[in-house]
């Protein structure tokens, strides 16, 4: 694979040294850092996985893949016919569903093309086939689904149990008498909520997560695989009801409930947390019924690195439509009669700077997470376990963030769902929820962070003034000293707070500084990553990723320079001088905008988007430019309306003038 066949770069920054900070080559942030150079420019381009990379971001940038106005019936069945397309360029679906940097750089492009039909394939590869694969499955035959033949679904959350699912009421009998168990649905409130469960996309098998009842013993939740239907419809005792389209990815979620449905003793997904003999007699090397249910439902930490993935691509596209659309769309200048492009103005630029330098500390920080979830040890599994959880919440949160900014960036062309932008928006909001609803993982983390999970980093023994504000590392160990403040905090609430014998009142007393906790620790992390990565290359391109560091990370320090400043880890000259800083590193980092952005390879023409006529013919017809109208010069006078700089020529033939504004 060669740099050329990801498409073309148009700045004179070495793109291959920085392809290699966002990509593939992972930056551990426990397991020791990477020192080694790489010795090809394959290697600095997307590592060990560029082949994946490189297929999806093929088929998805194909004309199959474009934007479709269709009624949301037949949207959806779309997304399961794009879905089988997806199937047929897996060579090994086994391997992919194993392998957690396959299948997160599958999502990566396939949320941006096309969230329903990502959501389908997150759903069948990671939480339906790999969960049959994480279980005792030497005798089972996969092959239905791996060749899709029959589409996977998981039916886990309950219509009245969402994030208590240890809470779930379905329940699996086992009969010994016929060796079979007896799956149930015992009231409406144990409906099994929102799978794609409908007769469209074809035939489908479900595991489904339900109680295991042996002589009237509760032994906990395990999975078991279930048919739901045919060519012919649903199977007995299968009921579905489609519910109400949602805002996001076109997808057709249903509630599905079981009336005393037979399955054979083959069905139950079995291991070494629990096994059930044909006789009926329970064995499993867990004592806790809900460490067996954790176990069970395992699949679900991998899903939270999909769905982090799948807003990465999400987030790295709207930041390059949006970057493209300020590069050539052209508003006044502050010279009478000289027109400029949007990205020119400071108040256009700036937020779009903020949102780089946030998506490249995302995607590196994904990049770590993903690296040490590989290669964890079972010791390990808990701590993992929650960086991934405390990732998904900051990615994603940061993503819903950094796509508002760039759609309003892009004006009313922005609310166009062939611009990619305005639809992933929505969609992202499934993320937010799905594999663990944001805060209440981040609430989990944060009581794990202050139970023993975190240990804080102790302040410099450097005076702040002797340090610079300029410096990765002193940034960084203000963001350390940000996560410390807020530990301090939450553990003394959590100790002297709420009344005595009343742990609710403890807890809510401690909870809101503890969620900060966390916040600062994702911070943290995403800083050392990107910090990090700036340690990999040289020259140049080392000094544009460490101002991408600058810049997020002073955001972060100015956000807390009252604490700092209580707690002497700033001086009141460098709080004043916060400002300026960023002043600086925004005005450095400008002028490469645009080729930093081009380091995400998102496609130049996102399918199905619009030509430049169908804004025109639209009558949506620019209207007087920012600082014209703020009265500030006079307006340009209509034949210097095509006086652009210098090289401000579109790659996509040539400087726009007839998209809104949106300086």
């Amino acid at each position: 694979m060669t740099h050329g066949q990801l498409g073309p770069i148009h700045d004179s920054l070495a793109t291959v040294t920085l392809q290699s900070v966002i990509t593939e080559r992972e930056i551990p942030l426990r397991h020791g850092s990477i020192s080694a150079s790489v010795s090809t420019a394959d290697d600095l381009l997307f590592a060990t996985r560029g082949e994946e990379h490189l297929r999806w971001r093929e088929l998805f940038s194909t004309e199959e893949f474009g934007h479709r106005d269709l009624p949301h019936r037949e949207r959806v069945e779309l997304s399961y016919r794009r879905l089988r397309t997806v199937a047929a360029a897996i060579p090994d679906p086994r391997a992919l569903a194993l392998s957690a940097p396959a299948l997160t750089a599958l999502h990566e492009w396939a949320g941006p093309a096309d969230p329903g039909m990502a959501t389908l394939a997150s759903i069948h590869y990671n939480l339906f086939l790999g969960s049959l694969l994480d279980h005792d499955h030497a005798e089972r035959d996969l092959e239905p689904w791996l060749r899709m033949d029959r589409i996977g679904t998981f039916l886990c959350t309950e219509a009245e149990h969402g994030n208590d699912a240890v809470n779930m009421e379905t329940t699996a009998e086992y009969d010994r008498a016929s060796r079979q168990f007896v799956l149930n649905t015992p009231g409406p409130g144990a409906a099994k909520w929102m799978p794609n469960t409908s007769l469209t996309g074809g035939p489908k098998d479900a595991v489904v997560a339900a109680r295991l009842l042996v002589d009237g013993r509760d032994l906990g939740i395990f999975l078991f695989l279930t048919p739901l239907s045919d060519e012919r419809g649903h199977l007995p005792g299968v009921s579905v009801e489609r519910l109400p389209h949602t805002s996001g990815a076109p997808v057709d979620h249903c509630a599905t409930r079981f009336h005393h449905v037979r399955l054979p003793h083959s069905a139950m997904l079995q291991g070494d947390h629990g096994r059930l003999s044909p006789d009926g007699e329970f064995e499993s090397t867990l004592g806790s019924p809900r460490i067996r249910f954790l176990r069970s439902i395992g699949r679900v930490s991998m899903g939270k690195l999909c769905m982090s993935g799948y807003s990465l691509g999400a987030t790295r596209q709207a930041v390059a439509v949006a970057v493209r659309h300020g590069s050539t769309r052209l508003t006044s200048g502050m010279t009478k009669g000289r027109r400029v492009p949007l990205m020119a103005h400071r108040s256009h630029h700036e937020p779009l700077l903020d949102a780089l330098a946030t998506t490249y500390a995302a995607t590196l920080l994904h990049r770590s997470v993903v690296r040490q979830w590989e290669v964890a040890e079972e010791a390990e599994r808990e701590e993992v376990d929650r960086l991934v959880a405390v990732t998904k919440g900051w990615i994603t949160w940061a993503a819903r963030e950094t796509m508002t900014t760039c759609r309003e960036r892009c004006g009313a062309k922005g609310l166009l769902l062939t611009q990619g932008i305005a639809g992933q928006l929505a969609a992202n909001e499934g993320t937010i929820t799905a594999e663990g609803d944001n805060q209440v993982i981040w609430v989990k983390a944060a009581g794990e962070l202050l139970m023993g999970g975190f240990t804080p980093k102790p302040p410099s023994e450097t005076a702040p003034e002797q340090r610079s504000l300029r410096d990765g590392t002193h940034l960084q160990d203000l963001m350390a000293d940000v996560e410390r403040i807020w530990h301090e905090r939450a553990r003394t609430r959590l100790r002297t707070g709420g009344v005595r014998g009343n742990p609710m009142a403890r807890w809510n007393g401690a909870v809101t500084p503890a969620l900060e906790l966390v916040a600062a620790h994702a911070h943290r992390l995403a800083g050392e990553a990107l910090l990090e990565g700036s340690d990999r290359v040289t020259g140049d391109e080392a000094e544009r990723i460490r101002d991408l560091h600058r810049l997020f990370a002073l955001r972060q320090v100015a956000a807390h320079s009252g604490e700092l400043l209580a707690g002497e880890r700033l001086t009141a000259e460098q709080v004043r001088r916060l400002p300026d800083e960023v002043e600086r590193v925004v005005a450095d980092l400008e002028p490469h905008a645009l080729a930093l952005t081009e380091r995400f390879f998102v496609p130049e023409q996102v399918p199905g988007s619009d030509p430049a006529s169908l804004v025109e013919t639209a009558g949506l017809v620019e209207t007087a430019g920012l600082v014209e109208t703020a009265g500030l010069v006079e307006p340009a006078p209509e034949a210097a309306a095509g006086a652009v700089p210098a090289g401000a020529e579109s790659r996509a033939g040539g400087l726009r003038e007839s998209e809104p504004d949106a300086a």
